[in-house]
């Protein structure tokens, strides 16, 4: 583990995360509080969130077609730098709220392009042998910045407003372009297989497009990976929109405060987990690592929505759900390690950035189908009945990775 972060390119990548990854989560808690401040609305609050995600559903598989023509270092450089400079319009005027919104949409949509370079890269820093072990970091990296970010953006925002915020966020993003510079690997992605492209610029994109498509639809491996996927993004839907607040205030008798509680919980079984998957997880096969660790989150989701009935209301309820939600960090990062480097594998360089961008918007549309799902029947049918059954459709699409996963590839894993 610690020879992979010793490596220098993926160590600067890696830290050049972290700082970006701790500048989001303290824009991320503090621009749905900043919103509701000025509009009383849970449904402003809710767009401002939506405007997040809703770009990569309408454009994360476009945005790939462009991650594999570009320079992939350049391009995280350029799209760290133009988020800087989309925040300070925040600066000037922070309680605009259709500016807010904007500024929410704008970020979501060059995120596009910087997380698909960012995944596709990677091979190329590690090499295929350590993937498993990079994404677990990867993954200790995310929860890092989501124990530190909040807590940053929580007092920069009482202390300074929403500008303060921006602000900080905007140094970190340049912070983060600064690093990945110093990145000596070649970024240029592969061309493989790839004819060169003919016909006017939109032809030609379209093209581009299509054959990204083309490689999803050809390898059994991905097939089945982004349908577990689907599946797993429909259950974590659900559980954004019913398993923090509403379960923790209505279901399990705790408070406010107790909230953030859970969230940190959970942090800190992704930071464990992050240490331990990136320590073994290269000796485990990557279908059960993405598969049980599926079924596992699902299994750690129940048994935290059904606490109250185990250990009664209140604080012991909502103490046994931090420890499921620790638990829980295990199989998720598990999961993601896995799916990550099964994509990396199985995609040649010139197409990485196409397929990881299609994940981006398969889940992206998972992810709001769920949401909708849950705001729509957590009233009327329960919220301990629906986030099962959002669980029990995440852990289908475990047993389907389990199942329809290529049980041997070429170089013998299992």
């Amino acid at each position: 583990m610690l020879d992979t972060l010793r490596q220098r390119d993926f160590g600067l990548l890696w830290l050049a995360g972290l700082i970006s990854i701790a500048g989001d989560m303290a824009l991320l808690i503090a621009l749905p509080l900043h919103v509701y401040r000025l509009t009383g609305s849970a449904l402003s609050v809710a767009t401002s969130l939506a405007m997040t995600f809703a770009p990569g559903v309408a454009i994360g598989s476009v945005a790939g077609v462009f991650v594999d023509r570009w320079d992939r270092k350049r391009t995280m450089i350029v799209a760290d730098a133009a988020r800087a400079v989309v925040l300070l319009p925040v600066l000037v005027a922070p309680d605009r709220v259709g500016l807010l919104y904007a500024v929410a949409a704008v970020q979501g949509t060059i995120g596009l392009f910087f997380g698909p370079a960012e995944d596709a890269l990677l091979p190329k820093l590690v090499g295929e042998e350590r993937l498993v072990t990079a994404n677990a970091l990867n993954a200790l990296n995310n929860n890092l910045g989501f124990l530190i970010g909040p807590a940053v953006g929580a007092v920069l925002y009482a202390e300074t407003g929403l500008a303060g915020v921006a602000l900080a966020d905007a140094a970190s993003y340049l912070g983060s372009a600064a690093l990945i510079r110093l990145i000596a690997a070649d970024a240029q992605p592969g061309r493989d297989g790839e004819a060169p492209g003919v016909g006017s610029p939109w032809a030609r994109m379209v093209a581009d497009w299509r054959a990204g498509l083309a490689v999803v639809g050809r390898q059994t491996a991905l097939r089945v990976l982004f349908g577990a996927q689907f599946l797993g993004n429909l259950g974590e839907g659900v559980f954004i929109t019913l398993g923090l607040g509403p379960l923790v205030l209505d279901v399990l008798g705790g408070t406010p405060a107790q909230v953030g509680l859970l969230a940190t919980a959970q942090a800190v079984g992704g930071l464990v987990a992050g240490l331990m998957v990136a320590r073994i997880g290269a000796r485990l096969a990557k279908r059960w690592l993405i598969g049980g660790g599926m079924i596992g989150l699902g299994l750690a989701d129940l048994s935290m929505f059904n606490a109250r009935s185990v250990v009664g209301p209140g604080t012991p309820a909502v103490g046994a759900a931090m420890g499921c939600m620790v638990v829980a960090g295990f199989p998720a990062v598990a999961s993601g390690a896995g799916r990550q480097a099964l994509i990396q594998t199985e995609t040649d360089d010139a197409y990485r950035g196409r397929v990881f961008g299609t994940l981006r918007a398969v889940s992206g549309a998972a992810l709001l189908i769920g949401i909708g799902v849950g705001g729509a029947l957590g009233d009327a049918v329960g919220i301990v009945p629906v986030l099962s059954v959002g669980a029990a459709v995440r852990m289908a699409g475990g047993v389907a990775a389990l199942v329809w996963l290529p049980e041997k590839r070429s170089d013998g894993e299992r």
